[in-house]
C-alpha cells in the first residue's frame, strides 16, 4: 500500500518507521511546502517521490493513503481534500479542531467510500486491550483517575517571550488538544458519555490552556483527567474500585498494571516498549484500507472526544481560529 505523509516533524518520523514494521506498507511520498525540506525527507526516509503541493500529490494515481499530521489547525483541510480524491486517511491525534469539521470528514469518509481513522495509539495497544481485560477485577467502579503531566520543550521559549506552535490558538493547540485527549480517549472508551462535565485549568496570556482537570460525573461513578503541559509527573493514573485498584503507569501507552486488591495478593504485568508504540495503529490502518470495511476504527469514540474537547474549551475560554470557519 502506497503512503504518503505530511509533516516533517519527529512524531511523523516515527510513523514512518513503526509503519515500515507492518506488512504493505510502503512509504511512496513525503510532502512539505518547502521543495528543499520535502527532498530532504523523502532521501532520508527512501520515499519513492516527494511533494510540495498537496493537489498534485493527492491527484497522483498511484497513492492509496495518507497520514496527516500537520497542525491540527490544518487536519480537516488536508483529510477533506484527500479523501474527495479517493485517498484513505490516518490522521494524528486530536482528529481535528472541533466536533463541527470531524461531523463532516466522517460524512466525506463515507461518501467517497475509504477509510478515515484518527491515529490514536492509545486504543491500539496489546498493552491497552490487557487492561480492559483487567478491569473486571475491581468489581464496580466508583472513581478514575486519568493522568497525564508532561512539561513541553517548547514551554521554555514561551517563558522567554516566544510562542511556538505549541501554543497557538490559531493552531488549535493547547494542553486539552496536545495531552488532554490521551486521558479523554481511554476514560470516555472504557466509561461511556457522561452525565456532565466541568473543567477548569490555566489558560496562557497566548489563549491556550497550560494545563486542566476535567471532572466527568455518571450515574454510579465520578471521573477525572489530569493533564497538563506546564508540568510534570510520574504518577500512575488509577481505576477504584470496590474490590481493588488497578494502577496505570504511562496511561498513553501503558508500561505497567498493578492490581491491588481490597483483600488478597497484588499482581502486576509490565509490557515490553520494544515495539515502536505507533506500529499498532499502523497496521489497523493498513489491514483497514486493504479490507476497504470501516470497521473498529473507533468514530464513535473520536466523536465523543472532539464533543467533548469543545465543552472543556468553552468552559475555559479557549477559542480557536477555527471554530469560526468551515471547511
Amino acid at each position: 500500500m502506497n503512503i504518503a505523509t505530511i509533516g516533517t516533524n519527529w512524531i511523523t518520523e516515527s510513523f514512518i518507521e513503526a509503519g515500515k514494521l507492518a506488512d504493505d506498507f510502503h512509504l511512496y511520498a513525503v510532502y512539505s511546502r518547502d521543495d528543499n525540506k520535502a527532498k530532504e525527507f523523502a532521501d532520508k526516509h527512501r520515499a519513492d517521490t516527494y511533494y510540495d503541493d498537496l493537489e498534485k500529490m493527492f491527484s497522483d494515481e498511484k497513492l492509496d493513503g495518507v497520514y496527516i499530521a500537520s497542525p491540527t489547525r490544518y487536519h480537516a483541510e488536508q483529510a477533506m481534500m484527500a479523501m474527495e480524491k479517493g485517498k484513505h486517511v490516518i490522521c494524528e491525534k486530536p482528529l481535528c479542531s472541533n466536533a463541527r469539521e470531524a461531523e463532516q470528514l466522517m460524512e466525506t469518509a463515507e461518501k467517497h467510500n475509504v477509510i478515515f481513522m484518527e491515529a490514536i495509539k492509545t486504543l491500539y495497544l496489546p498493552s491497552f486491550q490487557t487492561l480492559q481485560q483487567w478491569l473486571p477485577k475491581v468489581g464496580t467502579v466508583r472513581k478514575a483517575i486519568f493522568s497525564f503531566c508532561q512539561y513541553s520543550s517548547r514551554y521554555d521559549a514561551y517563558l522567554n517571550g516566544e510562542v511556538l506552535n505549541a501554543f497557538k490558538p490559531s493552531l488549535s493547540n493547547g494542553a486539552t488538544m496536545d495531552i488532554g485527549v490521551y486521558c479523554l480517549h481511554p476514560l470516555l472508551y472504557l466509561f461511556g458519555e457522561p452525565r456532565s462535565v466541568k473543567a477548569s485549568g490555566y489558560v496562557l496570556d497566548s489563549g491556550v490552556d497550560g494545563e486542566a482537570n476535567v471532572l466527568l460525573d455518571y450515574e454510579k461513578m465520578d471521573a477525572v483527567a489530569s493533564y497538563s503541559k506546564i508540568t510534570a509527573s510520574t504518577g500512575p493514573s488509577e481505576i477504584q474500585g470496590e474490590k481493588g485498584t488497578l494502577y496505570i503507569q504511562t496511561i498513553h501507552r501503558p508500561e505497567k498494571i498493578t492490581f491491588v486488591p481490597i483483600k488478597g495478593e497484588t499482581e502486576e504485568i509490565e509490557f515490553s516498549t520494544d515495539d515502536p508504540a505507533m506500529y499498532y495503529e499502523a497496521k489497523h490502518f493498513v489491514d483497514a484500507c486493504k479490507k476497504i470495511k470501516a470497521d473498529n476504527l473507533n468514530w464513535d469514540n473520536s466523536k465523543l472526544v472532539i464533543q467533548h474537547t469543545d465543552r472543556i474549551r468553552d468552559q475555559l475560554g479557549v477559542v480557536f481560529d477555527a471554530d469560526d470557519t468551515f471547511v
